[in-house]
């Protein structure tokens, strides 16, 4: 009880591992540049800089429509909005593809028949950390010529098989800075091709549609500081903890997982201190990565041990990252009574999007109302929790238990 009070009290568990800064990452910065410490990372020639992963996208979605006439990008029913906004900001037609049953990958015989002659881009999604099915969208994207995305927003440090990493396999892939990832520049994002013409032009693109912004990247800067300063148990009470409890006080779960974004896209430049920030910070990366491997791999064991539940993991000798456990509870009626118990704690359990993208009110000038069983089931009945070194093994074991009663107990109430 004494622990359970403290951690109450005190600790506030974020819902995904990021690795956690430090002061001295905000000292002036004369090494390698961040776009040169992320080639270096993920083993390729040359990595782009953005302000966010969203403008990441729509750089890369902008290249690609001055190459084509196509308007149609296909991507997973269940992501995160900012992918269906990016579309819409490049005057693009967002197609959601249903997902399989209890899984994050596109259905494929759903992808298939969404893709003809007006497909421009296939956006497979690297849910959380784990590895997406690539090669199903290559080859429907072969079929049309289209293009493949990756959207590995979620996974920076996750390899394919072959250890290449995630964003290699396709045409182009893009990665998250933004809070709560792996690594931060508060806002920020990463941008790869595998094609020397396209990288050029996803170069030039990015060059002409993100102006150094000195208002912007001074705010972007002061954000940055002050996550800094609240990035720790106590600081996350007051900055994450209380406005989400708040929220679901309140019946507003969108707002509590953050899912509330503007349909305006900021687009601008990284400044050389927050570049500086960023590149610094990566050299921690990968061990820090090791540590989370490490203590998934043991979650991983108690949590399998709840029969009813599924625990996203990665295929064969795929090799994901483990910010944050995805897991599939029987009933939406069990994971809402598990919910009821661990969402307003400390402990870092969330939800990861709360709907389909069609169910979002602020999308439906955007994404059509369309037949999505397997996404609408997916977001009905996943719920996430956190894989934070700062978890403690006891705080876990109160997770586990709590998914254990409410499996026992399937019509368990709503939240």
């Amino acid at each position: 009880m004494k622990g359970t009070m403290r951690l109450e009290a005190f600790h506030e568990v974020p819902p995904t591992a990021g690795l956690p800064p430090r002061w001295r990452d905000l000292l002036p910065w004369r090494g390698p540049s961040l776009a040169a410490r992320a080639a270096e990372f993920l083993g390729v020639e040359e990595v782009q800089v953005t302000c966010s992963g969203t403008a990441a996208l729509v750089v890369a979605l902008t290249a690609l429509k001055r190459r084509s006439a196509r308007t149609d990008v296909i991507v997973p029913a269940y992501t995160c909005p900012l992918v269906a906004i990016a579309v819409a900001h490049c005057g693009l037609t967002l197609r959601p593809c249903d997902l399989v049953v209890n899984g994050i990958d596109m259905d494929p015989a759903t992808l298939a028949a969404l893709c003809d002659d007006n497909t421009l881009a296939i956006v497979p999604t690297h849910l959380g950390g784990r590895v997406a099915d690539v090669d199903t969208a290559l080859a429907c994207a072969h079929r049309v010529g289209a293009w493949v995305i990756e959207d590995a927003a979620q996974a920076l440090g996750a390899r394919f098989a072959d250890d290449a990493s995630i964003g290699t396999k396709g045409n182009i892939g893009f990665f998250s800075l933004a809070v709560g990832k792996g690594l931060t520049t508060y806002e920020g994002g990463l941008l790869i091709a595998g094609e020397a013409g396209l990288r050029e032009d996803l170069r030039r693109c990015g060059e002409e549609i993100a102006r150094y912004d000195a208002a912007l990247e001074i705010a972007r800067s002061a954000q940055l500081i002050g996550y800094h300063a609240i990035y720790r148990p106590l600081g996350l009470t007051l900055a994450y903890g209380l406005p989400r409890r708040n929220a679901l006080r309140s019946g507003d779960a969108i707002a509590a997982v953050g899912d509330d974004f503007s349909l305006s896209i900021p687009l601008h430049r990284m400044g050389d201190w927050r570049d500086g920030v960023g590149a610094r910070a990566f050299v921690r990366l990968h061990d820090f990565q090791e540590k989370l491997d490490k203590q998934a791999v043991r979650r991983r064991s108690r949590l399998g041990s709840i029969a009813a539940i599924t625990v996203f993991q990665d295929r064969d000798r795929v090799r994901g990252t483990w910010p944050f456990f995805l897991i599939c509870m029987p009933t939406r009626a069990a994971r809402d009574a598990a919910l009821s118990e661990l969402w307003a704690s400390h402990l870092g359990v969330s939800r990861l999007f709360i709907h389909a993208l069609p169910d979002y009110a602020y999308l439906r000038d955007i994404v059509s109302a369309l037949p999505l069983p397997n996404a609408r089931e997916f977001a009905a009945r996943t719920l996430t929790v956190s894989n934070s070194l700062w978890l403690g093994d006891e705080e876990f074991e109160q997770i586990a238990c709590a998914l254990e009663r409410a499996c026992a107990n399937r019509n368990g109430g709503a939240v």
